[in-house]
């Protein structure tokens, strides 16, 4: 687990092998030298380490593209990223840390594009969680924006992508279709089987399932809460009958 990760670096512990900019920021905050990926001794760093610490990592970046961070995007930040309370100053210093470094956050992008290249869905999930932030003080602001979809260019997430992500956080007129990548002219069957397919491919069991750390699953669960209200709305404007499909506790 992650939040094991970040105790052991209180007693100047193990190094994990992250690599790159990433594990050069977790260095710094360790205060110990990490080894390259290639070759390590301890073997591939767990996904989970790398996903929080990129996460971690671009949220940091993000606060510093609009020189703000408020009371609701901490709070957000709270609620995706968990650690026990005692080890939650690990979790702040190396916030901290990457607000200050030089390193762009192009570079910690693309170590995530790369590390997940084989897992798309992971990285949707990553941007998902910094539009949970980003969008958690009532408004997604020019700089923010230009931000996340720079991060969405180095993800490869086109333009189709990266709106009906938007469109789970921002509220336009066509909002329900676009939430849930569908067309207006699609019929009710071919709409209700989109629907039942999307929420079958992005449950957070299913995230649970595949062993995904924390946060993952915590931004799954409001990517569902997403889904299921867009097509709330789009059941109502259709007349149609079909219930919701349940969301987690």
């Amino acid at each position: 687990m992650v939040s094991s990760f970040w105790g052991a670096l209180g007693g100047g512990g193990l190094g994990l092998a992250l690599g790159g900019p990433l594990g050069a920021l977790v260095g710094a905050l360790a205060g110990h030298i990490l080894v390259d990926r290639e070759g390590a001794p301890f073997g591939p760093p767990p996904r989970e380490l790398v996903f929080t610490t990129g996460l971690v990592a671009l949220a940091a970046k993000m606060a510093r593209s609009d020189g703000v961070v408020t009371r609701d995007e901490v709070a957000a930040f709270n609620r995706i990223v968990t650690v026990p309370p005692e080890q939650r100053h690990r979790i702040e210093m190396l916030f901290d840390l990457a607000k200050q470094t030089s390193a762009g956050f192009e570079a910690y992008a693309g170590q995530l594009a790369e590390a997940f290249r084989d897992e798309p869905a992971l990285l949707e999930d990553v941007l998902d969680g910094l539009f949970l932030i980003a969008a958690a003080d009532g408004a997604i602001h020019q700089d923010e924006h230009a931000y996340l979809r720079e991060v969405a260019a180095i993800f490869g997430i086109g333009d189709e992508g990266f709106a009906r992500i938007e469109a789970r956080h921002v509220r336009r007129a066509d909002d329900p279709y676009l939430v849930l990548g569908a067309a207006r002219e699609m019929s009710d069957g071919d709409l209700k089987r989109h629907y039942r397919q999307l929420v079958a491919e992005t449950h957070p069991d299913r995230e649970i399932a595949r062993g995904l750390p924390e946060e993952a699953v915590a931004i799954a669960t409001r990517r569902l809460a997403a889904i299921n209200a867009a097509w709330d709305r789009i059941e109502k404007e259709r007349g149609l009958s079909a219930p919701l499909a349940s969301e987690p506790a």
